[in-house]
């Protein structure tokens, strides 16, 4: 990983849509080798997929919910039951296991209270929780999708 590298993932991470002419201007290179590089970086997993940044609000899910999960059964079992029981719910984002107090750490969108609730509900009949503690996000201060760069290659 070096600088160009560095370059071409910062630009493809504000806008994915770039086409290569741009993208390798941005990188300082001509476009066949910011094309190859790109390719190498897609192939080694660094870049794992393209995807578009939706407008939650728009799309009437602007409420977030982080819900902390503790459990008082730690085995493989019973955390591969818990991954399946949470994986398909389209509305959790986000999936954490913890260390410290909470095990598991979750971030759901949803509408409003109601959804959640019937969220909370899914989640409680598929799988057997000690506790689950639900707390809304008031304001989003920040929120990207941009992994810094500047630990790439040391």
């Amino acid at each position: 990983m070096d600088e160009f590298d560095r370059r071409i993932l910062a630009a493809l991470q504000r806008d994915a849509t770039l086409p290569i002419a741009k993208l390798a201007e941005e990188a300082g290179l001509s476009p066949t080798p910011c094309w190859r590089r790109v390719q190498k970086l897609e192939q080694a997993g660094i870049i794992r997929k393209r995807v578009a940044l939706l407008d939650r609000q728009k799309l009437d899910v602007g409420i977030t919910v982080f819900i902390a999960v503790r459990t008082s059964q730690h085995n493989a079992a019973w955390l591969e039951r818990f991954r399946r029981a949470v994986s398909d719910i389209p509305e959790i984002l986000d999936i954490y296991r913890m260390s410290g107090e909470i095990d598991y750490l979750l971030r759901a969108v949803v509408p409003d209270i109601q959804t959640y609730d019937a969220l909370y509900q899914r989640l409680i009949e598929r799988i057997e929780l000690n506790d689950v503690t639900s707390m809304f996000a008031m304001e989003e201060m920040k929120s990207t999708t941009e992994i810094p760069l500047n630990y790439a290659g040391r």
